[in-house]
């Protein structure tokens, strides 16, 4: 194993040591104690570093190499410190050991996204001891709270510490995973923009009663699982925009493949015949998802319940709106709509950046230098990122890394918050190596 690798792969498995798990409350993720450990790890680089913490152990973490003009872009390298929880049981390995085996790093945020966040501190830290002083300025953004709402992170960051974070251009999670086009050269996604998301709770009313006598009962649990059930079985309207067209006209596949992916009166009967992580990919791209993920409700075992809530993860495309999504749960609700009250909601509208920018056109000639005849595709994000709370400033902002081919885009997509969650090393190093080639590119004169 070279430097850089060991270096990268050592700094990963002390992340996923650390623990930082953000289960959505504000006493968790203590992501202190992975700016702790990044700060011990930049000391005596030469790296200008400040700390922002808007709530107790809630601590993000900047370093800035500083351009010479002004008038430059600045790139930001934003990658997060805090996991989601996990359940030890459905793992081979311990889930916050950091192993090393076979090559391959395992641990909670191995993929999501400690890696990219271990790699782009390498790169700006060699970038500063070999003296790099671009044109324009490297910032490093190790970010609190992202697998939340971002409310201790980038949303607190880019409302009140904007001096400190503002940029041109920012670089997050995640793209970058090769994918064979129909031609023989691969593909690199680059998340160019991502869905909208709508957390929602949706409150069942009954009346309550003694559940020794069930017949004719107004029970509010019976009718919550009507529901779910409605809301699973609900198919929204196809939708095909410019995105999802570029991005399979970037794949470079026979007409015969792509044509019914573009037909939104075919696309779902395609999706049958599809990978089954290909095809959820492919139907959360082109639809407004709904999943059901929590119920609350009962009071004892023997009372009828009276009140039942359930939380609904809602995902929006670009343009749509809450009035939008309501529509969206009457028409799937049907004759129970009016049993169904929204009391609460988390409406946080799509985003998208352009493509033809210099960071694009950066991203091209970079990858192809590690990939010989390689194309970059714009992709839309199905998941929420923190890229979104800097294209609301206007900021262009893409989801990327580098993956050895190791890695398939099926495993990508199952390890998201999944069990035996691993990268492999030579990922680590690409992606360093490429982070280095970017600021070389984008900043330099």
């Amino acid at each position: 194993m070279d430097d850089l690798t060991a270096e990268v792969t050592d700094l990963l498995q002390h992340l996923i040591r650390n623990a930082c798990v953000n289960d959505g409350t504000r006493g968790s993720g203590n992501e202190v104690r992975s700016v702790d450990l990044l700060a011990g790890y930049f000391d005596g680089s030469g790296i200008d570093i400040e700390r922002y913490e808007p709530a107790p152990g809630r601590t993000s973490l900047v370093g800035r190499i500083e351009g010479r003009r002004a008038d430059a872009p600045t790139l930001l390298l934003m990658g997060h410190t805090d996991v989601v929880p996990v359940n030890e049981d459905g793992w081979r390995r311990d889930p916050f050991g950091g192993e090393l085996v076979d090559g391959e790093v395992w641990g909670r945020g191995a993929i999501d996204m400690l890696n990219l966040t271990a790699s782009m501190a390498v790169a700006t830290r060699r970038l500063a001891s070999e003296g790099f002083r671009p044109d324009g300025t490297l910032i490093y953004l190790a970010v609190a709270d992202e697998e939340a709402l971002g409310t201790y992170g980038a949303d607190h960051l880019t409302r009140h510490e904007i001096d400190a974070v503002g940029a041109d251009y920012v670089i997050t999670e995640s793209g970058g995973i090769p994918v064979p086009g129909g031609d023989g050269d691969l593909r690199l996604p680059v998340l160019v923009g991502e869905k909208g998301s709508c957390w929602c709770t949706l409150r069942v009313s009954g009346t309550p009663g003694h559940a020794s006598l069930p017949y004719r009962t107004d029970n509010a649990l019976v009718t919550a699982a009507r529901v779910v059930q409605r809301l699973a079985d609900h198919r929204p309207a196809t939708r095909i925009d410019e995105t999802w067209r570029r991005f399979l006209a970037g794949l470079g596949l026979p007409a015969e493949v792509t044509e019914p992916l573009l037909d939104a009166d075919h696309l779902m009967d395609t999706l049958a015949d599809l990978p089954v992580g290909m095809a959820r990919q492919f139907h959360a791209c082109t639809h407004t998802t709904i999943a059901p993920t929590v119920v609350h409700g009962g009071t004892k075992t023997n009372v009828i319940p009276d009140r039942v809530d359930l939380e609904v993860d809602i995902r929006t495309l670009p343009g749509q709106t809450l009035t939008e999504v309501q529509a969206i749960l009457d028409d799937a609700l049907g004759d129970l709509a009016d049993r169904v009250e929204m009391v609460a909601s988390h409406d946080d509208p799509a985003t998208r950046s352009p493509s033809d920018t210099p960071l694009w056109h950066a991203l091209e000639r970079v990858t192809r230098a590690f990939y010989a005849g390689s194309h970059i595709v714009p992709m839309m994000s199905v998941g929420a990122t923190d890229a979104r709370f800097f294209r609301r400033l206007g900021t262009t902002a893409y989801g990327f890394g580098l993956f050895s081919q190791r890695l398939t885009f099926e495993e990508f997509g199952r390890m998201f918050h999944g069990d035996d969650e691993r990268v492999d090393v030579d990922s680590l190093r690409l992606s360093t190596e490429m982070w280095q080639a970017v600021a070389r590119d984008l900043l330099s004169a």
